[in-house]
């Protein structure tokens, strides 16, 4: 690896480096002493560091990053795009990065760097809200891009009892301000869902999620690193551990990124990375009056592309693998799920194809990004349905592990049994637990929730796709037929 590695920019050995301190992690009734190591993240942290290497490999700098100054390289996700042409190689660089996980990273190091990104790009909405402010994210963004750093993020609070406002619910329940001084803000309470956190660098932390006035104890956005003192995270259970193999559980041994219940304990946060302060209509703005809900979901959706690429990869070679890809029922259900695949990649083009200008930086088409939202999170569950319907009970009948291999006479009946025209027995079942992982196992499962509402729920998504459509330029059309049906 040294000899392929470049120093020009972070690496995954820096990544691992960086993990060794002081966060606190907390899974099955324990404290995690090393994230690295423990059997619960090992391997994602690993996939997550071999982003970095990725990228640092000689061939990849011009792809993967951009100079950042100093005689360093970073990754292209950090750099803002002054042209069509720029936003184009950003969005090849993220491409390439979703690809050495299929798209099942959901949280990797280039999402939440795209949120700061359209933040920073739309940098006079903080400077209405206060020039310090203002100073403290442009400050964030400019560390956070110079050292490549991996941020993640906790935007939503707890749900607890949806029939009360966030202000009305149990107190220390709702992240929220507790005190304050000349050295910044306490912050005590909970926020969801940490994916990635266990992982990464640093948490930005905001509201997504509308506030109302007299929720100001709630308003506040900031970014502290993952190990500061009294950030605790709740991780879920990892099903990374519960993987038997590489062979069985092929992608949810490698790509749990894990997700986290983040709960602060009187955490001190200098006002020099406060972003946001008591101000509920400016958690809005903060995502929604600048770009950074515009590109953490372009970002989203480039991954998805891949993710869904990789779906009709594994329906047509399933198909393959059980001998009925030349029926024609099976090629319509094959040429349907192409066409899909072939959708969401021409919106994310189109994305850009109808970008514009905006604040020096050209910027993707916001309500095709939205449209690309409503349409997806409806479809993903629909091609897990049509593989399952295609794999019928060929996922379920396959042998319980690894292990089973290794005795001669379960071997010999496995080679009998597991019969393929696409290859061998050994073949077919590394398929087939490949296929099983990611659409049906627990690991899968949780896939398809994440798919579906990451974006909101239905309503959500709709809503602002609704917000950001041309309803003028519809109506007009509308307005032209009825002028000249006149007598």
């Amino acid at each position: 690896m040294s000899n392929t590695i470049s120093s020009l920019c972070k690496t995954g050995a820096e990544h691992l480096a960086s993990l060794h301190d002081a966060r606190a992690v907390f899974i099955d009734g324990r404290r995690v002493e090393d994230v690295t190591v423990d059997p619960a993240f090992r391997n994602a942290v690993a996939s997550a560091a071999a982003l970095y290497d990725f990228q640092s490999r000689p061939e990849n700098l011009e792809r993967m990053t951009f100079a950042s100054g100093g005689g360093r390289r970073v990754n292209r996700c950090w750099q803002i795009p002054r042209n069509y042409e720029e936003l184009v190689k950003r969005r090849q660089a993220l491409v390439a990065w979703a690809e050495q996980s299929a798209g099942f990273v959901g949280r990797s190091p280039d999402h939440v760097a795209s949120s700061l990104l359209g933040q920073v790009i739309g940098i006079e909405v903080f400077r209405r809200h206060g020039e310090a402010r203002a100073k403290a994210l442009l400050d964030y963004f400019d560390y956070a891009s110079r050292n490549d750093l991996f941020v993640s993020y906790v935007i939503i609070n707890p749900q607890a009892d949806r029939s009360k406002a966030w202000g009305e619910q149990d107190s220390e329940l709702v992240a929220q301000i507790v005190d304050e001084d000349v050295g910044g803000i306490t912050v005590r309470g909970a926020k969801m869902l940490g994916t990635s956190a266990i992982m990464a660098n640093e948490l930005l932390v905001a509201n997504l999620q509308p506030l109302k006035p007299a929720e100001e104890n709630l308003a506040f956005s900031f970014a502290m690193p993952i190990a500061t003192k009294g950030i605790k995270l709740l991780s879920r259970k990892s099903y990374e551990a519960a993987a038997v193999s590489l062979l069985d559980n092929p992608i949810s041994a490698r790509f749990d990124e894990n997700d986290a219940l983040v709960y602060f304990d009187d955490v001190k946060v200098p006002w020099d990375r406060v972003f946001v302060y008591r101000d509920t209509d400016m958690c809005r703005a903060q995502f929604h009056d600048t770009l950074g809900h515009t590109f953490q979901n372009y970002q989203a959706q480039i991954r998805l592309s891949v993710k869904i690429k990789f779906l009709a990869g594994m329906a047509c070679r399933l198909a393959e693998t059980i001998g009925m890809a030349g029926m024609p029922p099976v090629r319509e259900e094959l040429g349907w799920i192409a066409a899909q695949a072939a959708m969401v990649e021409a919106m994310v083009t189109g994305m850009e194809a109808a970008g514009h200008m905006q604040d020096g930086a050209f910027v993707p088409n916001k309500h095709f990004m939205y449209a690309a939202q409503v349409l997806t999170q409806e479809l993903y569950p629909r091609i897990v349905d049509k593989i399952r319907g295609l794999a019928g009970g060929a996922l379920i009948m396959l042998p319980s592990s690894i292990r089973d291999w290794n005795d001669p006479g379960l071997a010999e009946i496995i080679g009998k049994t597991q019969r393929s025209p696409a290859g061998t027995p050994r073949d077919r079942v590394r398929f087939m637990k490949l296929a099983w992982d990611a659409i049906g196992s627990e690991f899968g499962s949780r896939h398809t929730q994440y798919e579906m509402f990451y974006a909101g729920a239905r309503f959500v998504s709709c809503g602002h796709s609704f917000r950001t459509y041309d309803w003028n330029a519809a109506g007009a059309l509308v307005d032209l037929l009825l002028e000249g049906s006149e007598q």
